[in-house]
């Protein structure tokens, strides 16, 4: 993403489909960091490289010829680097910094203060399920 400015520096999307599990669920909403930096291990969001009007949320596996290799967390899930091969630099659009389940109709204290604990955490690099902590993410802007 170097050279690229982007527009809104911040934004949310919503996570649909099991790809990226146990990382991120269905339902899951992310903060997203538009033209961040990114490393391998990182939970990026993406143009589908053979669908660009569809977001992806994939992990950063590695940098390969042609851009980046971009795996999901849930090794039995499809729509990875593994089908369509590495997405080229240009259709990465952000870093996933945060994601956090909706509140749901609860509002009572109690309800408050265990999503506050519970349903908001950081999604880090290196943090998806055991065999894929090497590897990359996936999602869509209602994600997949």
């Amino acid at each position: 993403m170097p050279g690229r400015e982007a527009r809104v520096p911040w934004g949310i999307a919503e996570v649909t489909g099991p790809s990226m599990y146990p990382t991120l669920r269905h339902g899951d909403q992310l903060l997203v960091r538009y033209g961040a930096p990114v490393r391998a291990g990182q939970v990026a969001v993406l143009r589908h490289p053979l669908q660009q009007d569809l977001l992806i949320v994939k992990r950063l596996a590695e940098r390969r010829e042609g851009g980046w290799w971009v795996l999901g967390d849930n090794p039995g899930a499809e729509g990875d680097s593994r089908v369509f091969g590495a997405v080229p630099d240009e259709l990465l659009l952000g870093v996933v910094r945060a994601r956090y389940r909706p509140l749901g109709d609860q509002r009572s204290a109690r309800a408050v203060l265990s999503w506050l604990l519970l349903g908001v955490r950081p999604v880090l690099a290196g943090s998806g399920a055991p065999s894929v902590r090497r590897r990359s993410l996936s999602r869509r802007l209602r994600a997949r």
